[in-house]
């Protein structure tokens, strides 16, 4: 498994199996041009095979932290590893950067995700709510 950190359109769009809709270029150049935000790929024997993308988020009491802000593994990768090597380089990344910490969301049934988080020691707590707007 390789995983490389995306700098360019043409390799999200290679990519673009693994997001929940097809990437959109507009938004999908802005995110690559902001220092701030990060996306991961794995490749398997060259094939993109799960991504992670992280944006770094900042609070005049928290300092910078990274938000984990998706995951996702093609269903012919899973149980081999892919998720949890892709959260162990962003937490290494986060960690390079400067950030004081990690979080994310997931659904309570999302076995996958958790099984994956639990692999990188993280800390879940099952008493948060997730709340959302939709525009």
């Amino acid at each position: 498994m390789d995983i490389r950190r995306i700098t360019s359109y043409e390799a999200v769009v290679t990519a673009g199996h693994l997001f929940d809709d097809p990437p959109r270029e507009d938004a999908t150049r802005a995110f690559l041009a902001d220092d701030r935000h990060h996306l991961l790929i794995a490749y398997v024997d060259d094939r993109p095979a799960g991504f992670v993308s992280g944006v770094e988020t900042i609070h005049p009491d928290k300092g910078v932290e990274m938000l984990i802000y998706e995951l996702g593994v093609d269903d012919r990768f899973r149980r081999r590893g892919v998720a949890t090597a892709l959260l162990r380089d962003l937490l290494e990344l986060a960690r390079s950067r400067g950030c004081t910490g990690a979080w994310t969301g997931t659904e309570k049934d999302n076995a996958a995700a958790l099984a994956a988080y639990r692999g990188t020691e993280a800390e879940l707590d099952y008493d948060t709510v997730g709340v959302s707007w939709g525009f």
